[in-house]
C-alpha cells in the first residue's frame, strides 16, 4: 500500500477512490476499519467511516483507529477526506479529527476541498459553489451541517484546538507552481501554523499542490486534493501507467434509493420520477406506521423489471424543516436511514444487483445493512461518482453518490454506464 485515505462518509470515500483509480492507482474501499482477513491488494486503500456528523470524540476515535490500521499496512502518506463543501459545524468534525491526525503524524497539513470539475473552487480562502459563495449556495439550508460562513480559514479556526494555527496559501502563490507552494507551506510552519488553507480554481492548481506535498505525512481535503498524488509515486517508480477500470456486472434488477435533500439530487429525482416506478418515503408516515419498509419492498417487487425503481425521501427545505419540527432533527434523520437500510436489504434479497444510492448518510445506512466489507472501484459515471462492486459472493454493483454531485440525468446515465 502506498496511500491510505480516511474518509468521513461513504459517498466521499467512493469520490476520492474514483479519483485515485482514474489516475492509475489500484484502489479498494473498505467499509470501516478492517477487523480481520488479508490486506487488500491495492496501491491505495480508502477507509470509509460514517463520522461526519457523530459526536466529535467518537469521530476522532474512529479516525485514529483507521490511521493505526493504515500505518500498520505500510501506507506512506495519509489523506483525511471530507466533503468539497466542507460540511461541518463549529464543533467539528473536520477540525478535531485533523488535529488528532496531525498530532500523530506531525508537520503542516493542507486543507483544500476544491474540486473544480464539480464547481467547487477556493479563492482568497473563500469557498465558492459555482458562481456563488458557499454561504449563498443551497448548503446554507443543509439539514445537518448548514454552511453560513464561506471563509475556510475562519471555519477551520473555530474547530481546531489552536485558532491561530490556520494559515492561507493564496492564489498568487499557487499560480507560481509546486516550488512556490512548498516554500509558502514551510514558511507557515516556521510561524507555528499547523494547517494551511490553499487556494485552487483549476485542476492544474490541484496537481501543483499535489506535487508540493509529495513528502507531507498528512493532507486534508476533498477528492480533488488526490489528483496529483499518483504521479508522485509514479515518479518514484512505485506505480505503473494508467489503465482501464472495468467491472464484471451481474444480472439482476436495478433500483435508486435517494435520501439526499440537496438541490442536485432533487433535480435528478425529478428527471426520472414518473418515467420509472416511483415511490416517496415520508418521515412522518414512517414514524407513525402509515408507511413501512416491508410495504415498500413488496411494492418494488411488483413493478415491471425493464426500468429501475426509484424510492426517494428528497424534499424541499421547508418540508424538511417541518418534519424536523414535529419529530426532532435526529429522529427525522434516523427514521429515514433505518427505512432505507431495511429497504436496501429487502431489494437485494429480491434480486436487485445494481443500485444507486444518493446521499452520504443514506449510503452509510445502506452499506451497513448489506454487510459489505469492501468495494472494488469501477468506472466513473460523473466527476466524483464511480460504480463500485461489493467484494463478495453477490457481486452487487453500487453507485454511492454525494447529494450535491452529478448532472440532472445522473440516474439514467449511471445504468447506461454499466451497459
Amino acid at each position: 500500500m502506498l496511500l491510505g485515505v480516511i474518509a468521513d462518509d461513504f459517498t466521499g470515500a467512493t469520490d476520492i477512490a474514483s479519483m485515485l483509480a482514474r489516475n492509475g492507482m489500484r484502489t479498494v474501499q473498505t467499509v470501516g476499519v478492517p477487523q480481520a482477513g488479508a490486506t487488500p491488494a491495492a496501491d491505495a486503500v480508502v477507509v470509509a467511516l460514517k463520522s461526519r456528523t457523530i459526536p466529535p470524540d467518537e469521530a476522532v476515535a474512529q479516525s485514529l483507529a483507521a490511521l493505526d490500521w493504515l500505518l500498520a499496512q505500510g501506507a506512506r502518506q495519509i489523506v483525511f477526506k471530507y466533503c468539497s463543501t466542507f460540511d461541518s459545524t463549529d464543533a467539528g468534525n473536520i477540525g478535531p479529527v485533523a488535529d488528532a491526525l496531525l498530532d500523530r503524524l506531525g508537520g503542516i497539513a493542507v486543507a483544500c476541498p476544491a474540486f473544480p470539475a464539480n464547481k467547487r473552487t477556493i479563492y482568497r480562502g473563500y469557498l465558492f459553489v459555482g458562481d456563488v459563495l458557499l454561504s449563498e449556495s443551497s448548503m446554507k439550508d443543509h439539514p445537518l451541517t448548514p454552511m453560513t460562513d464561506p471563509s475556510l480559514v475562519r471555519v477551520l479556526a473555530r474547530q481546531v484546538r489552536e485558532p491561530d494555527s490556520v494559515g492561507l496559501v493564496g492564489f498568487e502563490t499557487v499560480a507560481q507552481g509546486a516550488m512556490a507552494i512548498g516554500g509558502a507551506l514551510a514558511a507557515l510552519q516556521r510561524q507555528g501554523k499547523r494547517f494551511a488553507v490553499v487556494d485552487a480554481v483549476a485542476d492544474a492548481d490541484l496537481r501543483a499542490i499535489g506535487a508540493a506535498i509529495a513528502d507531507a505525512p498528512l493532507l486534508t481535503g476533498g477528492s480533488g486534493i488526490a489528483m496529483g498524488l499518483p504521479e508522485n509515486f509514479r515518479r518514484l517508480g512505485l506505480l505503473g501507467e494508467v489503465g482501464a477500470v472495468t467491472l464484471d456486472v451481474p444480472e439482476g434488477r436495478a433500483a435508486v434509493l435517494a435520501g439526499s435533500c440537496s438541490a442536485a439530487t432533487r433535480g435528478q429525482v425529478a428527471a426520472v420520477a414518473g418515467r420509472w416506478p416511483t415511490l416517496r418515503l415520508d418521515p412522518l408516515e414512517l414514524a407513525d406506521g402509515r408507511q413501512s419498509a416491508e410495504a415498500v419492498i413488496a411494492w418494488a417487487a411488483g413493478q415491471p423489471a425493464e426500468n429501475p425503481v426509484l424510492i426517494y425521501s428528497s424534499a424541499e427545505p421547508d418540508a424538511v424543516r417541518a418534519a424536523q419540527e414535529q419529530l426532532g432533527r435526529e429522529r427525522a434523520a434516523t427514521v429515514l436511514e433505518d427505512a432505507f437500510a431495511a429497504i436496501a436489504a429487502g431489494l437485494v434479497a429480491a434480486g436487485v444487483r445494481r443500485m444507486v444510492v444518493a446521499g452520504g448518510e443514506t449510503s452509510g445506512a445502506v452499506v451497513g445493512a448489506l454487510g459489505i466489507d469492501a468495494l472494488a472501484i469501477g468506472p466513473e459515471i460523473d466527476p466524483g461518482v464511480p460504480w463500485t462492486q461489493a467484494m463478495g459472493a453477490s457481486g452487487l454493483c453500487l453507485a454511492l453518490k454525494s447529494g450535491n454531485f452529478g448532472a440532472e440525468d445522473f440516474f439514467a446515465k449511471a445504468f447506461g454506464t454499466l451497459e
